[in-house]
Parts: structure tokens; C-alpha cells; sequence
């Protein structure tokens, strides 16, 4: 009689059918972490706008609010700040387009109010929510289009 040596088709397809199930079951929790960890990101990025904003407001009050996320981003080289590259965030969110973690960032300011909006890249993929903030300070969420000043808050 013959001495079995390795693994049957048979155990080979039981071990494959087990890490298949195992991965079916954890797969659709490491997105569903992703995008909550997205939406985190774009919450804290939000409140860094909010700071940066009323910095930038109170150090040139002749100007007002940023008209662009640039204007708040860094200067360039060794150069001091100014009202055109204040130095109050980095430059991952003074770009243009503004994203970050799978989210978009639009602005929309005058001189006395802004909004920002936060969308996700891909709905469904990058995060469910929509966020809103504007001079107020307080970040509201939709889950079905873009935020507004009328939806809840966080």
C-alpha cells in the first residue's frame, strides 16, 4: 500500500470554499470601516476649514473670508504670509480641486459668509454622507444629496 503524501483535491477545495466564506463575510465590513473612516476625515478636514476660515477673517478683516481654499494654504518656500497664502492649512486642502480621503471640497464665500461643501467621490464607494458648514461653525450631513443649512447637524 502506498504512503499518502500532501493534500486530496477534495481538502484543497474545502480549505478554498472556507476562505472564500470568510472573505465574503469580512470584505463588505472593510468597506463599510473605509468609508466611515472617510466620512471622519472629511468631518475633521470641515472643522480645519471652519478654524482656518475665522483665523483668516480676523487676521485681514479688511478682506473678510477667503475667497479660495488657496488663500488659506501655505506660502510658498520661506515667504511670510499673506492674504493670498496664509499659512493656515495644509497643502493637501488649499489644493484645487480640493479633495481628500475620497471627498470633494467646494467653497462658496463673500467677504462676511462661506459655505463649504464636502462630497464624496464615489457615493456609495468613498462615503454615504454629504456635509455642509458654513460661518456658523456647525457641520450638517445629508444622505441623500448635497448639505445644506437646512439639514441636521452632527
Amino acid at each position: 500500500m502506498r504512503k499518502q503524501q500532501g493534500f486530496t483535491l477534495i481538502e484543497l477545495l474545502i480549505v478554498v470554499a472556507i476562505i472564500l466564506i470568510i472573505a465574503a463575510i469580512a470584505i463588505p465590513n472593510l468597506i463599510r470601516s473605509r468609508m466611515a473612516a472617510n466620512e471622519a476625515s472629511a468631518v475633521g478636514a470641515l472643522r480645519t476649514y471652519n478654524t482656518a476660515m475665522i483665523a483668516y477673517g480676523a487676521t485681514y478683516p479688511s478682506i473678510g473670508f477667503a475667497s479660495a481654499f488657496s488663500n488659506l494654504g501655505p506660502p510658498s518656500g520661506s515667504a511670510t504670509p499673506t492674504s493670498t497664502s496664509a499659512g493656515l492649512i495644509d497643502n493637501v486642502l488649499s489644493a484645487n480641486p480640493a479633495e481628500k480621503a475620497g471627498y470633494s471640497f467646494v467653497l462658496s464665500s463673500t467677504s462676511v459668509i462661506y459655505h463649504i461643501n464636502a462630497n464624496p467621490l464615489t457615493v456609495g464607494s468613498t462615503g454615504v454622507r454629504y456635509f455642509y458648514t458654513d460661518q456658523s461653525a456647525v457641520i450638517r450631513y445629508n444622505t441623500t444629496s448635497a448639505a445644506s443649512a437646512t439639514d441636521s447637524p452632527l
